[in-house]
């Protein structure tokens, strides 16, 4: 099933929105131990729980043993599968119907047009789940205005999914208001009841836990990096070249493959991979760093910088093609008709570009480049956040609703081999799907019907199943599970923290200088000056809640 998601995405959705791409759901991490329970801030809404008031909140962790994958979890890397069963040899994970009949509204993000009410695939999924789904779907693009719209309103839905990436503003004070405790029905054993929510990684859960309660039923992700530096396998080969495993070598490639009087540059915008190759930290709120007992944030560091300057040097070089820097096109799109050598995007794209490829040039291959420190040797990769999407409950919905959406959740966090799933993601067998010779294949019906929408309700551990490429499904999961050797936790990992509101926008210029400085635009030094800036209007201020939090908490790197 081929993704949809927007061609040109900022940085801060781009590595949120792994969500969007069919079964490409992630994976969490266990617990971090934590001896503090202080929040970090003067505001009930702020900081983050820990310790035992945490421990006390999450659910019990039961897994599945309802199917067994091709290619087994490593390294915090998805289950690989590589087969897809027949429908009278799917698992079943929910035997017993759970939804007691309730009209529900939900509000998610949707990449595509919006399916007309009424049609097959919701109404076999109603009736699956016993339940009646009224979806608000809005365009995914433009999410965040209207999700802070109904927020300030006082007509929210009965559950509402919200993105990581949208978490600024007042939107996590609105969380703290306008949603629902599920520890009541999910702490602890009470979970059990719902055994695929069950499965889900206690870390998942830890980032759904908003303002001192479980408010967020969790999307799990990877522990691995969802961003992937791609290179044409197929042409590589027929040329002789090597994959680089320094940033100097990767240089060199570029300059050997660069021929744009042909139409062939060597790379697009690879700021993405530099942040790895070069061990930047993460985004907020894991982007800083313990030196000599002081809090460094990322745009301190000199690894922030150096990344930024050799991305820079592509774009001087002319190594990178024209529409990268006018931030135009679809970048998969240019790279699978060969004009672009090597590219940077969400692991998804690597089924999406065979996907489509392979229909006219079976011969068509892609291959990740692993991640290595510029200078050569292992590369300094931070863990990803163990869930970075949720679906909230209204605190208005009564006790029936609540339920009604769990039991409805419980089926999207089937896992993949089983029934549940297999309607989820395909919808029903004949009208909106096919499988032939252990291929699954969406119709014409399927495609304009079967999207991304249950998933964000709630998702179960990670997986990528790709039966009708499984040189695919192997090619990702054994490239996550390389990276995944090379993992380290930065400061506060699987923490859900919140800032204080008057530090939400502190770091909102800084995408759009990155941007500016690589394209030859503006100068390093004018991010030097952007850092110096930051410091003054609260970064200072910021590194003092933050260490203060750090020493309530306890939480280190490992």
């Amino acid at each position: 099933m081929t993704p949809n998601i927007p061609s040109s995405p900022s940085r801060r959705r781009f590595l949120a929105s792994t969500a969007v791409a069919a079964a490409a759901v992630g994976g969490g991490i266990p617990l971090l131990a934590a001896c503090g329970g202080g929040t970090g801030g003067s505001s009930k809404n702020e900081g983050a729980t820990t310790g035992k008031k945490l421990k006390d909140i999450l659910p019990a962790y039961v897994p599945s043993k309802a199917v067994t994958p091709d290619i087994p979890s490593k390294n915090g890397s998805a289950a690989g599968f590589t087969t897809a069963l027949p429908a009278d040899q799917l698992a079943v994970s929910v035997p017993k119907k759970l939804g007691k009949g309730s009209e529900l509204t939900i509000m998610a993000p949707l990449w595509g047009t919006s399916p007309a009410e009424g049609n097959p695939y919701w109404t076999a999924m109603d009736e699956a789940a016993g339940v009646k789904v009224k979806w608000q779907n809005q365009d995914g693009n433009t999410y965040g205005q209207k999700l802070g719209a109904v927020l300030a309103s006082s007509a929210i839905p009965d559950a509402v999914v919200i993105p990581g990436w949208e978490l600024g503003g007042k939107i996590p004070s609105a969380i703290a208001n306008k949603f629902a405790d599920l520890g009541p029905y999910l702490s602890g054993d009470k979970v059990k009841a719902y055994p695929n929510l069950a499965a889900i990684p206690t870390g998942a859960w830890q980032r759904g836990v908003f303002a001192g309660q479980l408010r967020g039923l969790p999307m799990p992700a990877e522990s691995t990096p969802n961003i992937t530096p791609f290179y044409r396998a197929d042409i590589f080969e027929e040329k002789g070249w090597e994959t680089p495993t320094t940033t100097q070598e990767f240089y060199d490639l570029c300059k050997e493959i660069n021929a744009p009087r042909s139409k062939v540059w060597a790379c697009s915008d690879m700021t993405w991979s530099a942040w790895v190759f070069f061990g930047v930290l993460p985004e907020k709120p894991y982007y800083w760093k313990l030196v000599d007992g002081k809090l460094v944030n990322r745009y301190e560091t000199d690894e922030y910088l150096e990344a930024l300057e050799w991305s820079r040097s592509l774009y001087s070089a002319g190594f990178v093609h024209p529409d990268a820097k006018a931030e135009t096109g679809d970048m998969r799109t240019t790279f699978s008709a060969g004009n672009v050598m090597m590219y940077n995007a969400d692991i998804s794209d690597w089924y999406a570009a065979c996907a489509i490829q392979r229909l006219d040039n079976p011969d068509f291959k892609m291959g990740a480049i692993d991640f290595f420190a510029h200078d050569g040797g292992a590369p300094t990769i931070y863990e990803a956040a163990p869930s970075n999407i949720w679906c909230m409950i209204s605190k208005k919905a009564d006790k029936k609703t609540v339920e009604d959406i769990l039991a409805l959740a419980n089926y999207t966090a089937a896992p993949y081999g089983s029934k549940e799933q297999r309607l989820k993601a395909y919808g029903l067998e004949g009208t909106h799907h096919t499988l032939e010779d252990g291929v699954l294949t969406k119709t014409e019906e399927g495609n304009n019907q079967v999207f991304a929408t249950y998933e964000y309700i709630a998702s179960p551990s990670p997986f990528r199943a790709y039966p009708d490429h499984p040189d695919v499904a192997k090619g990702v999961v054994e490239w996550q599970q390389r990276q995944g050797a090379h993992l380290k936790k930065p400061l506060f990992h699987g923490m859900q923290i919140q800032e204080p509101t008057r530090y939400t926008e502190l770091n909102a210029q800084f995408e759009a200088l990155e941007k500016d400085i690589v394209r030859g635009r503006k100068k390093v030094g004018d991010m030097q000056q952007q850092v110096s800036d930051w410091k003054s209007r609260g970064g200072d201020k910021l590194r003092d809640w933050y260490k203060k939090l750090l020493d309530e908490t306890g939480e280190s790197a490992s």
